[in-house]
Formats: C-alpha cells, sequence, structure tokens
C-alpha cells in the first residue's frame, strides 16, 4: 500500500524558506552538504533531506520546521558566544558515511 505524500499547510503570514537556505549556516558546524543529510521529524515520523525542511529566519534565531507536520525538529542561534544547534526530542539527523 503506498503512503500519500503531504506537506504542511502554509497559512497567509507564513514566511519560510526550504532548507537549501541552511547550508551556509551548518557548513560552519557539519562537513560537506549539510542539507543532504536525512532528517527524521519526532512527532510524524516522516524522514526527508534538510533541504525540504521549512525554515523559519524571521525571528532571533532559525527555526527549523517538518515539511510534513510543521513540528519544530531544529532550533538555530548565533551569539557572541557561539553558535547554538538544538535538536528538539527524539528528532535525527543521519550523516552517512563518508565515501
Amino acid at each position: 500500500m503506498t503512503i500519500p505524500y503531504t506537506y504542511a499547510t502554509a497559512g497567509p503570514d507564513d514566511r519560510y524558506v526550504d532548507g537549501n537556505a541552511l547550508a551556509g549556516l551548518l557548513s560552519e558546524i557539519f562537513s560537506g552538504d549539510p542539507t543532504l543529510h536525512e532528517c527524521r521529524c519526532a512527532a510524524c515520523h516522516s524522514t526527508e533531506p534538510l533541504a525540504r525542511a521549512l525554515v523559519y529566519m524571521d525571528g532571533p534565531g532559525t527555526v527549523i520546521r517538518c515539511a510534513h507536520c510543521a513540528a519544530v525538529m531544529l532550533r538555530l542561534t548565533t551569539t557572541p558566544t557561539g553558535t547554538h544547534l538544538t535538536v528538539t526530542a527524539e528528532t535525527t539527523l543521519h550523516f552517512a558515511p563518508q565515501p
């Protein structure tokens, strides 16, 4: 049985970009292109490349939400003391071995 592919619906006030906007921010933390890594949502358990996430950059930090259910998966904040990446409970980032 095939599971239908769904995306979270956006409201008229939602201002987000896709996960490709994270490439520059996360390249300072991870090697390679971090947007290619799979990210598993703790809320709906869908697994997608980080590039497909919904990224909200208009707050004091960056919030990364699931493209399927819009649950918060990651938060990225840069302060004078450094960059802070918060992974929400049971959200998983998968890093495949480098060839």
